[in-house]
Order: structure tokens, then sequence, then C-alpha cells
């Protein structure tokens, strides 16, 4: 059971119901992750659009989801994070990967395993040990990633790992309870993003900046005690 209650979208403010339908659109549905973190709504709203855009697939970005999904993965197993391995296992199938390539990255058999070339492998390797907060001495492992990947590419490798170490943490910090498997299976839906959606919610978020933080707080305070 959640240490901190859901707040609903019923039972939400209506600028959190917004932010609900932006998440929906961003990421295929509100999980629970988001229900929580709706208790600091500032928080949350700034952080949507960096989780989709870090995450997902689209143009203004150089890596795959199929790639990004094999480092969080990695990552989200070393932290033994149930509630993230079981959302991104089945974003992963739906953006290629397969169900024996999780098999072999959630063992060391990914680092021979012909299932996977060497930029691949070079990026797993790369989240194991960003994960086990051993990449800083492991020289070898950064030379196999930049053989494979140019600077852009590593910082986005470095990023959605660093976040996934962060987001695994508050999930299980936090005993966030998976979601039933329909609902966790509409992530499928969006291993990509349209940046459109993007700007209409960074657009939406400029316009609704209160000058006055206190009553959205007090609003999602109120809604939580009656979720």
């Amino acid at each position: 059971m959640s240490r901190v209650p859901n707040i609903n979208p019923e039972d939400a403010p209506e600028e959190l119901k917004h932010f609900y339908d932006a998440v929906t659109g961003m990421v295929g549905r509100v999980p629970n992750a988001y229900r929580t973190m709706a208790h600091a709504p500032y928080l949350a709203m700034l952080y949507l659009p960096f989780q989709a855009a870090n995450q997902r697939e689209w143009p203004g970005v150089n890596l795959s989801s199929n790639l990004k999904e094999m480092v969080i993965i990695k990552t989200s197993h070393i932290n033994d994070c149930e509630y993230c391995y079981a959302h991104n296992t089945a974003l992963g199938e739906a953006a290629g990967i397969t169900h024996d390539q999780v098999i072999a990255i959630s063992s060391d058999d990914y680092l021979t395993s012909d299932l996977f070339d060497e930029r691949e492998r070079a990026a797993i390797e790369w989240a194991e040990h960003m994960t086990k907060n051993t990449a800083a001495a492991r020289d070898d492992v950064f030379e196999r990633v930049q053989a494979q990947f140019d600077s852009a590419e590593i910082i986005e490798l470095t990023l959605i790992c660093s976040m996934f170490n962060m987001i695994n943490r508050f999930n299980d910090s936090l005993k966030l309870p998976i979601e039933v498997q329909p609902e966790v299976d509409k992530i499928r839906g969006s291993v990509r993003i349209d940046p459109a959606n993007i700007k209409t919610y960074l657009s939406w978020l400029v316009e609704n900046w209160p000058d006055n933080f206190d009553d959205l707080n007090e609003r999602t305070k109120a809604a939580a005690e009656s979720s």
C-alpha cells in the first residue's frame, strides 16, 4: 500500500485535471506515480515535460525509444524497482524489445548475447555501472560507450539513466502499487511523443503560472483528503 495516497482525477482541482489530461497525452495514462507526485502540484507540472521528452522518442532527441528502454529496464532491474520494471518492460516491448532481450538485459547475459549489437551492449553496460555508482572509476566502460555514441548521445544516455535512478527511488520509497495490467498496458501507445503536445502543454503552463502559489497547494491538500 502506498505511503502517500493518490490524488485521483475526479477529486482534483481544475488545474490538476488539466495536468492529468496532459499526462495522459504524453505518457499514455495517469499512473500512480503522477497521482502521488501531484501532492506537490507545481513540481509535478514542471517535471512532466522533462520526463516525457527525456524518455520518449521525438525529433528533438537522438536516441530511439528502443535503446532508451533497454537502459531503463537495466536500471530498474538493478534497483529492484518492480513498479518501473513492469511499466518499462511493457513500453520496451512496444518499442521493439523482445521477451528474450528483456531476460538477457535482466542478467549479465547481455554482455555476450548475440541478441544485442555493440551499441546496445555499450548502453546497457553504461546503465549498469551508473546505477551501481561505479561508472566514474570505469574508464574502460566509458571508452566502449564513447566508441559507439557521440557526445550528445552520451548525454542523453546519462540523463535517462540518472532520471530513472531517481524515479526508481521515488516509487520504491513511497511503496507505489503497480496498477492492474490493462492499465499498465496503456503505456504501450506512448512510445513516441508529438512535440506539438509538449509545446501546447508548456504554453498552458506559462499562461497559467500564478503569482500566488498558496491557493492551489491548499486545494490540492483538500483534494487529497477527499480521495
